[in-house]
């Protein structure tokens, strides 16, 4: 049981990144968003991104490529690239694994367990396989799964481009947080497992809103459509609160402390998941009111 659990923690931690990215929904504008964050005549870049993509995806609009190549050094949530897939399993599954003699069974309602032991069964897999794993462990392969069923991967992720991109012209990479950071991320929001499950099925029931809509909106850098995908991820429900204050909030503090103290004095390029940029908590609002002139190009 436990080797099959490896095989996928792999592929898994590929995308995990991205699930709080795929709560939002639609419509369209003309390029990416990119912008010049600047201090003191030294300028950096922030780019939004997102984690999975398509073959039409493939390739970095040329405005990002001149950003990076007028950058010291690329900045990423975590560099994956710098993980190997042995290392990556041995690191992330401690947290995966529930403990204590906790299942996935015992940790949901029968309802939520009974739609998952259906929805897996329909894909002729059995549940057994997921006995041990965390529900946001489970959530995170459910989205892979339904990824790949439409045609996308973490391979055309916008992050491994980039970091492709880096690692090809000699740039050097820092990562925002650590491997464990994000884990852990999850397991705050274990305390709503039957919610999270919840959402998860809401959105497969409707990929076009919630998945093709976000990479719409995305590819066209509509800011507002993006905005308005945050208000209605993270509403005023307990579990929307909870999930924008452990994805985003806490998150988005934390990297606006450690880049303030370095755009100005360094040429970075910043990518990280679109939706830490809108609203009063994102980094476009938290960098201006910090006294960086931020321009979008």
């Amino acid at each position: 049981m436990k080797r099959k659990v490896m095989k996928f923690v792999q592929r898994i931690n590929a995308l995990f990144f991205m699930v709080l990215l795929l709560g939002f929904s639609q419509h369209a504008l003309a390029e990416p968003g990119l912008w010049k964050v600047e201090k003191n005549g030294v300028a950096s870049y922030l780019f939004g991104t997102v984690h999975v993509g398509d073959n039409s995806m493939k390739g970095l609009p040329s405005k990002v490529k001149k950003a990076l190549d007028n950058s010291d050094k690329v900045i990423v949530e975590v560099d994956i690239s710098a993980i190997s897939p042995m290392e990556m399993q041995r690191r992330s599954l401690p947290f995966m694994m529930l403990k204590n003699g906790k299942t996935l069974q015992s940790e949901l309602s029968s309802e939520n367990y009974a739609k998952l032991q259906k929805y897996f069964a329909d894909k002729s897999i059995d549940i057994a396989m997921f006995k041990n794993l965390a529900p946001w462990a489970v959530m995170v392969t459910m989205m892979q799964m339904e990824f790949q069923s439409v045609g996308f991967s973490d391979q055309y992720g916008i992050d491994k481009q980039v970091l492709a991109y880096a690692q090809e012209h000699k740039i050097s990479v820092g990562e925002l947080e650590t491997l464990e950071r994000q884990m852990e991320m999850f397991e705050h929001l274990a305390i709503m497992n039957d919610k999270m499950i919840e959402e998860t099925f809401d959105q497969l029931a409707d990929v076009d809103t919630y998945f093709f809509g976000l990479i719409k909106a995305w590819k066209s850098g509509d800011m507002k459509t993006l905005t308005q995908f945050y208000n209605e991820s993270f509403d005023d429900s307990q579990y929307g609160q909870l999930s924008e204050q452990v994805m985003l909030i806490d998150r988005n503090n934390d990297w606006v402390n450690q880049l303030s103290t370095r755009i100005g004095k360094e040429k970075l390029f910043i990518a990280v998941g679109a939706l830490h940029l809108p609203e009063q908590h994102g980094l476009l609002k938290q960098l201006t009111d910090k006294g960086f002139t931020v321009t979008r190009i």
